[in-house]
């Protein structure tokens, strides 16, 4: 499954993806990991959550996120959910491939059983309709 919360840049979205994974961490049976672009919030997320900085691994474009998330998966048969923050920019989105890399997502979630949670800045009006029933939360 995977969620969307949409919004403007600087609407709060991070801050409610926060709390979104430090709420399931409490009762997740599995492993939880956040990409993010930065180390910025790793004192705000509890240390049970794998905290993963996507400029680390010099991804260039969205099948190498692809590739780096399929690679994540693989090595963690216990994963429960991955929670995607400043989604455009950690897999190198346009407006040209969004609908692509979002429908390998969902397929990525259905095949493996793991719930993504993606925050996105864009106002719901901007996103795909293919995107738009995937919106949990917008700002």
């Amino acid at each position: 499954m995977i969620q969307i919360i949409a919004g403007a840049k600087g609407k709060g979205k991070t801050k409610i993806l926060l709390e979104k994974v430090n709420t399931e961490v409490n009762v997740a049976k599995g492993s939880i990991v956040y990409l993010d672009k930065n180390n910025k919030h790793m004192y705000e997320l509890s240390n049970k959550v794998r905290l993963i900085n996507v400029k680390d691994y010099l991804i260039e474009n969205s099948d190498e996120f692809i590739g780096f998330l399929l690679g994540i998966i693989s090595c963690d048969h216990d994963l429960q959910s991955i929670y995607l923050d400043s989604f455009l920019t950690i897999a190198k989105i346009d407006n040209d491939n969004i609908e692509h890399v979002f429908k390998k997502l969902d397929k990525i979630s259905n095949q493996f059983k793991i719930n993504l949670c993606i925050s996105i800045s864009m106002n719901y009006d901007q996103i795909p309709d293919i995107m738009k029933q995937n919106v949990s939360v917008s700002l």
